[in-house]
């Protein structure tokens, strides 16, 4: 029956929770939280598979809640009684865990575990189990969630990255770790979404605007409105100054002869693969696509390794670049040249704007903000059906004859790759690279050694955004359209996956991990099904076994070999 499953489900979900907390991400705790944040996005994966192969592709429809089928009459309107059912939820969850965190000795532990976890292990309390009742906890409520939108929403394979946006929105802006702030937060977005929909077409200033087709859009400005205003939320604590300090780095050098030759090999390998496997063949396409996703991951590395500035939407710069150049080309009619040179410089537009708000915050809030930017993107292009053609996106964006046949599109892709790659490894290995980094570990120190940090981090998102531009106008013209989903979540996850893949500590870190990465999703996605399972799994195997990366590889080889050396020289 309806009611015993609804209790059923979550308590397994919990259960499922707790296992994974145990067998993964404890393993993982010390490690960099964008580490951390891979390994949970391959868990994604695994699980969704997971679902495919036991309930199958299709949606699954719940019952109607038993006595609740019907509508009450209040002040004149019917409301369904299920919907009242839910209203009343909302705040007994709420009540029932305030008191559980504030009037239970369990609760007592797991706020003092976050303040300092080392020193309620002194005291003998056994944390790791209670961090995992806390994540059991958690997803025991996911999964209530879930269970209890099933009689108005039938259960598919997207509600994962449906759901996780209006997370996302909902903590951040009530404040992280408040959970009347996230009641509050909802309850607000709820009604504003819902006040946008009762308002339908309005006329405003001779304009119609359609507020219907604006809730993503105001689900997103209210975020990015309180992380300017108060970016630790309506309800949420502002937080401590940090005072550690991250692990430290070995000093950027420039590659050396054997390694500058070994780069230059296999670029003209590159350049000559048209002539070797053919121009129309497959290895070709895989390969520009390779070459454009490393252009995106660098670019992204830019800010997330040397510029220690974590950004969770850097697909709104790919994007831009995307857009920008398909809407030359369909709305003014531009050629390929023209459109491609502009889309960097689109993309560079939205850095400056972006980056010059996000350089105000740090740490969680900076990545915060750049999600709420992206997403923002992402809904005014999914909903302005009139420009950039809706959830259908622009199509037409085919390369001239001249680019369209042979190798001249996959040449030019290679070029302008390499060309990037190379300007940005310029840039960090440059007195600005350096002041990037300066501002990364002593932010204060580097200014009062007269270094303008904020105005270097601000000029970062501005490179970044370019470059991560240009390889959204390479990717429009090599795929022939642009859809919304380049401005989606998923890619900008896919693109921090190919970076901490490769390394984040390495100069050719992302291009590495681009080219793991785009490999391993094509192998696994014309293999099987159930490629995303595969995917996933192997992220987490190496997000275990090599923290570091695939680049960073290197460096267990050299440690291998130096003990190797010392055992040999030390033997009788």
């Amino acid at each position: 029956g309806f009611w015993p499953a609804l209790l059923l489900a979550p308590l397994a979900v919990g259960l499922l929770g707790a296992a994974v907390e145990v067998l993964l991400l404890r393993r993982i705790y010390r490690a960099p939280e964008l580490l951390q944040l891979l390994a949970t996005f391959a868990l994604v994966l695994v699980i969704k598979d997971a679902a495919l192969w036991l309930w199958g592709p299709e949606e699954l429809f719940g019952p109607r809640a038993p006595g609740l089928e019907g509508a009450v009459d209040l002040l004149g309107r019917r409301f369904p009684a299920y919907d009242l059912f839910l209203i009343a939820v909302g705040p007994l969850v709420l009540v029932l865990l305030t008191l559980l965190l504030t009037r239970t000795r369990w609760g007592t532990l797991v706020r003092a575990a976050t303040q300092d976890r080392e020193m309620v292990g002194a005291l003998g309390v056994n944390q790791a189990w209670l961090f995992t009742s806390v994540f059991a906890l958690g997803a025991l409520l996911a999964g209530l969630g879930g269970a209890l939108q099933l009689p108005r929403e039938p259960a598919s394979l997207e509600l994962d990255m449906l759901t996780i946006g209006a997370a996302f929105v909902v903590v951040v802006v009530g404040g992280m770790g408040s959970l009347p702030g996230a009641f509050v937060a909802a309850l607000v977005i709820a009604e504003l979404k819902a006040v946008c929909i009762w308002l339908g077409v309005v006329e405003v200033a001779g304009v119609e605007v359609a507020f219907p087709q604006l809730t993503l859009v105001a689900e997103f400005l209210v975020m990015a409105a309180v992380l300017l205003w108060r970016p630790w939320g309506l309800l949420g604590r502002a937080p401590a100054p940090a005072r550690a300090l991250g692990a430290p780095e070995a000093p950027l050098r420039p590659a050396g002869r054997a390694a500058t030759l070994a780069w230059c090999a296999l670029l003209a390998a590159l350049a000559l693969l048209p002539w070797l496997a053919g121009a129309q063949s497959y290895a070709t396409v895989l390969a520009a696509d390779v070459a454009i996703a490393a252009l995106f991951a660098a670019s992204l590395h830019l800010l997330a390794g040397p510029g220690g500035l974590h950004s969770f939407g850097h697909a709104a710069y790919f994007g831009l670049g995307a857009y920008g150049a398909a809407l030359l080309v369909r709305w003014a009619g531009w050629p390929m040249g023209a459109a491609l040179a502009a889309a960097p410089l689109a993309a560079a537009a939205g850095g400056l704007v972006y980056g010059w708000l996000c350089v105000r915050l740090s740490g969680i809030y900076l990545a915060m903000l750049t999600l709420a930017f992206a997403q923002l993107t992402w809904a005014v292009a999914y909903q302005w059906d009139g420009f950039t053609g809706g959830s259908n996106g622009i199509t037409g964006v085919w390369p001239p004859e001249w680019a369209a046949q042979g190798a001249g599109f996959y040449l030019l892709a290679l070029a302008l790759c390499a060309a990037g790659i190379y300007l940005l490894r310029r840039m960090l290995l440059s007195p600005w690279g350096y002041a990037l980094r300066a501002a990364r570990d002593a932010g204060a120190r580097a200014e009062a050694l007269g270094i303008a940090v904020r105005r270097v981090q601000w000029s970062a998102f501005a490179v970044a955004g370019a470059l991560a531009g240009l390889a959204g106008g390479l990717y429009a013209f090599s795929k022939g359209s642009v859809a919304p989903d380049a401005l989606a979540v998923a890619r900008s996850v896919d693109g921090l996956a190919m970076v901490l893949l490769g390394g984040l500590q390495q100069l050719a870190g992302p291009v590495v991990g681009a080219a793991a990465f785009t490999w391993l999703h094509d192998s696994l996605a014309r293999g099987t099904e159930y490629w995303r399972a595969l995917l996933g799994g192997v992220i987490l195997l190496l997000v275990l076994l090599f923290p570091q990366g695939i680049s960073g590889l290197g460096h267990y080889w050299k440690a291998l070999a130096a003990l190797k050396s010392r055992a040999t020289g030390s033997a009788p």
